[in-house]
């Protein structure tokens, strides 16, 4: 590796930890160095994400270059023969001990989590294969309603490329995209994306629903309302409103929605071969902080669905605390919302109220979705009339003088 590559690479491990995440960290010093050839910060990265990724492979009293070319050598050696790794080392080390009590570590699971990530598109709607042959070096996820899902496997900086300042595509998880599908908006209907951050899924939405209608998008972050509002404007979304919401009891709007999607904050657990960095922060009070306040947000967003509406709740994490347990506590809270059974989007399995997506199915973030369908208000009976007495009534005689 470069000698200059490998001192940032350092650097940017050193610098990173609980407080400072090292994606974060990373896009701070790329962007400090302007003069680097985009080949040069494609390698930094790699070399850090590798770091994090076979950290438990590592003789961490080594000097932390030597630490960071014996993961990017460890990684090379994944990506040419993935069976010189075993099963058993495997799953030992991909994951933090802590995880176990809320997972199942298999070894296909660990196996994904140790390959670099696929980077996946979503096209506008019925535009997948003319985009795939604009680009080159993609490929279709399948037919049906995820045909113009791509996965990209090309070498293009695709933020530079006409087709993305065009908004034709934007770079989007294939299981975020299966979160759209399931919520099903319908033109002319609204919504609420409570936890919106920078928009992927509001953008989604909005294709699903062909502009019309109306979408809010609330988050607690102003910058990323404002990355949403450059999104957005780049995509040409013109039915959407969004406000400031901290996830307290006040609603940020008013009136009742055809759908609410909570796309909850969590631990991230089904990106950690995304994020590997992630993995050595996060917590077990973590998790419970995260997942009292995932119950919290769906019983404050429930009170905005209109009766025979949606909610989904969506989480890219795989943790029992953040997924059923969450589920089980909105159900009991809000016994109004009835589980509501939808197809898998990639077909195969019964329809499921619960729907589950790995890491190692299609290289895609594991995330875990249920969907709710809020009761109707019981409607009071029709009233019968009596029945008429077609003869007349007997005379009745006046009392006796």
């Amino acid at each position: 590796m470069d000698p200059r590559a490998l001192k940032i690479a350092s650097s940017v491990v050193s610098r990173s930890g609980p407080g400072r995440p090292a994606d974060a960290v990373l896009r701070e010093d790329l962007r400090s160095q302007r003069s680097l050839p985009r080949d040069v910060s494609r390698v930094i990265s790699r070399a850090v994400f590798s770091y994090f990724r076979w950290r438990q492979w590592l003789d961490r009293s080594a000097k932390m270059g030597d630490q960071i070319m014996a993961a990017v050598e460890l990684a090379s050696r994944y990506a040419r023969d993935p069976r010189q790794f075993t099963d058993e080392e495997l799953v030992a080390k991909s994951l933090p001990d802590w995880i176990r009590s809320e997972i199942e570590v298999t070894p296909a699971m660990a196996r994904a989590l140790q390959t670099e990530p696929v980077l996946w598109l979503r096209a506008r709607p019925g535009r997948g294969p003319e985009l795939a042959s604009r680009l080159g070096d993609c490929m279709a996820a399948g037919e049906g309603p995820l045909a113009d899902a791509l996965r990209y496997d090309g070498s293009l900086d695709l933020f530079r490329t006409p087709e993305f300042q065009a908004g034709d595509f934007e770079i989007q998880n294939i299981h975020s995209q299966c979160v759209g599908w399931l919520c099903a908006p319908k033109p002319g209907e609204s919504w609420w994306d409570t936890c919106v951050g920078e928009g992927g899924k509001l953008l989604h939405l909005s294709d699903l629903m062909r502009n019309k209608g109306q979408i809010w998008g609330t988050d607690r972050a102003a910058w990323r309302l404002q990355r949403l509002k450059r999104r957005t404007a780049r995509a040409k979304v013109f039915n959407y409103r969004s406000a400031s919401w901290d996830g307290g009891p006040a609603l940020p709007v008013q009136g009742r929605f055809d759908g609410v999607l909570v796309d909850a904050p969590c631990t991230n657990m089904g990106t950690w071969h995304r994020n590997p960095h992630a993995r050595w922060t996060a917590t077990p009070s973590d998790l419970k902080e995260l997942a009292a306040a995932q119950i919290q947000l769906l019983i404050t967003a429930a009170s905005a669905v209109k009766p025979g509406g949606r909610m989904i709740y969506a989480v890219c994490t795989l943790t029992r605390s953040e997924t059923v347990d969450v589920a089980a506590a909105f159900e009991k809270h809000c016994p109004d919302f009835a589980p509501m059974p939808l197809p898998y989007p990639f077909g195969g399995q019964p329809p499921a109220a619960q729907q589950w997506f790995l890491p190692q199915d299609r290289g895609g973030n594991g995330m875990f979705v249920a969907l709710w369908r809020k009761a109707q208000p019981p409607t009071a009976p029709p009233t019968q009339d009596l029945p008429q007495d077609p003869s007349p009534p007997p005379a009745v005689a006046p009392p006796a003088s």
